[in-house]
């Protein structure tokens, strides 16, 4: 967005909902001002009785190592405060470990540099910062599989070839080919970038604005063979942050591209999305088609599905853009309502996340759902720095 639009998109809220908002910087700015000087260096991930273990040196190549950094980036530029600018610096030499290791890194290196190194060229210049970036984008791009026009998502498991394996999640990692191609003026990244995409728009997106989340093609002439559940419910259920995946996926391919039959595809998810979050008072569930019973919730989807529709709000013309704005203001502020903690004594900032249907892991406080908060929070009152 540029930056009146974005301002457009600001004016969309009233003066009680920016009250709100300017409330809820505030506290944030003082939960992450705790999180950094008890965090540091320590990559986070899931915190255990309120405190966070590093998971660097667990899993240095765990696909959400770099939200930690994009959280400490974007307070750096919305405050100017060094400390979280150090703290980021430090994670991202420690990331290093991972780039050069390569064996363990998949198709979420966007994930992974973007917010770490890419983040600090845009905001300081960093040289050896951008070096990362290029290098992280070169791996992503070695996974293109040209018979299929696809991205390969994961490495094999021992007995278990995954080489024709593409997963919704990945339209989020793309961004990273399209900064590669605008930084190098080499198109081979974006061509990439557009080619998985337009893969995506017609193998697992469906009609409804719904999505698969795993396609499994045949890996030498690309044909269709499964499309298992992966972390949703079933095979042909609706897992929600793969919907939110989508939509904002979607939306950032036509920021980079233009191509309106992105924007297009991002509005269809979006209001397949919000129909579908209405009857549960603005909080997805973890999947859209899933038995009545359990009643579990997903916040990560809730706040990636905001700022996508914030992404796409600054897209459409200007008697369209509330629509957008104000289905986002309510899953933010419902979220915040409901599962955020503000104890600066204990990590995690929003509650409520879910890392798949099946599984113990439910309703808990995850890295990501925290990242695209203070992204949300940031961009409706226009301090967001667009890392993506």
């Amino acid at each position: 967005m540029n930056m009146n639009v974005e301002k457009q998109v600001n004016q969309q809220i009233n003066q009680e909902d920016r009250v709100w908002l300017e409330r809820t910087w505030s506290k944030l700015q003082s939960k992450m001002q705790a999180e950094c000087a008890r965090i540091g260096a320590n990559i986070p991930y899931i915190p255990v009785n309120g405190r966070y273990e590093d998971l660097g040196e667990k899993d240095i190549y765990w696909w959400t190592n770099g939200f930690w950094p994009g959280m400490l980036w974007q307070m750096y530029q919305a405050t100017g405060e060094t400390s979280y600018r150090t703290a980021a610096e430090q994670v991202e030499e420690r990331l290093d470990t991972a780039l050069h290791g390569f064996d363990g890194l998949h198709h979420d290196v966007g994930f992974m540099w973007l917010h770490s190194a890419v983040a600090d060229y845009r905001l300081t210049g960093n040289p050896r910062s951008r070096t990362r970036g290029l290098h992280a984008a070169n791996i992503l791009a070695g996974r293109y599989n040209p018979a299929g026009q696809f991205l390969r998502a994961w490495n094999d498991d021992p007995g278990h070839n995954r080489s024709g394996w593409m997963i919704i999640d990945c339209l989020m990692n793309i961004p990273l080919l399209y900064w590669a191609s605008d930084e190098t003026q080499d198109p081979r990244y974006r061509d990439i970038a557009i080619l998985h995409t337009d893969t995506v728009l017609r193998t697992t997106l469906r009609g409804d604005g719904s999505s698969n989340h795993i396609m499994i093609f045949d890996p030498a002439d690309g044909s269709v063979l499964e499309n298992p559940g992966g972390q949703g419910y079933e095979s042909g259920s609706s897992w929600s942050r793969g919907q939110a995946w989508a939509l904002y996926g979607m939306a950032l391919s036509h920021r980079h591209t233009g191509n309106n039959d992105y924007l297009d595809a991002a509005k269809r998810i979006a209001h397949y999305f919000i129909a579908n979050v209405a009857s549960t008072g603005d909080l997805p569930l973890v999947d859209f088609r899933a038995p009545a019973e359990p009643v579990v919730y997903d916040t990560t989807a809730a706040m990636c599905a905001a700022c996508g529709l914030l992404e796409i709000a600054g897209a459409v013309p200007e008697y369209e853009r509330s629509l957008y704005v104000k289905a986002a203001f309510r899953m933010l502020q419902a979220t915040e309502a409901k599962f955020v903690n503000w104890n600066p004594e204990e990590d995690g900032i929003v509650g409520g996340g879910t890392v798949a249907y099946h599984g113990g892991e439910h309703e808990i406080p995850i890295i990501y759902g925290d990242y695209f908060f203070i992204e949300a929070v940031l961009r409706f009152l226009d301090q967001d720095k667009h890392l993506w």
